[in-house]
């Protein structure tokens, strides 16, 4: 339970709870391996559940139409991903692929929300660090469609 402590503690959006509260977390997360190659979820899969590297990566791609796959970015230990659909209850939007042999924690959405529902200090404060990490991702992308647009004008 401590190793997982440790690593939620390095997850940005837990990173405002205090021990005790990373301990309920944990509680709630389970452990899962995927062989090297293995799909851990596809685009268009309902989200149900979120993800932390344990050990290994996970490469996170798409199809595009007429040119196969885009390697979006691959994600090493300490990572979260999938957070996304579990947040707003949409299909997933990439594919997650172990590259190498991957281990991960995974909470599952249902208990997600009843640990939230169950413990307001703990909602309160990763919400509050979701809407910081969202906002930072917003910022990235205006920053880089103004450097884009700015290309396209020459």
């Amino acid at each position: 339970m401590s190793d997982t402590v440790t690593l939620l503690r390095g997850v940005a959006i837990f990173q405002d709870l205090d021990d005790g509260e990373l301990s309920r977390v944990a509680e709630v997360c389970r452990t899962e391996e995927f062989v090297s190659g293995e799909y851990i979820f596809r685009e268009g899969e309902a989200g149900n559940r979120l993800y932390l590297i344990i050990s290994g990566n996970v490469r996170i791609s798409r199809v595009v139409p007429g040119s196969g796959e885009e390697a979006l970015a691959v994600l090493k230990p300490g990572s979260l991903f999938g957070e996304m659909s579990v947040f707003d209850r949409s299909e997933r939007s990439t594919d997650a692929l172990s590259d190498g042999g991957t281990q991960v924690l995974t909470i599952s959405r249902s208990d997600f929300d009843l640990l939230l529902d169950f413990d307001r200090e703990i909602a309160h404060k990763v919400l509050w660090s979701c809407v910081r990490l969202l906002s930072g991702r917003l910022r990235a992308t205006n920053d880089s469609l103004r450097s884009f647009l700015a290309m396209s004008m020459f």
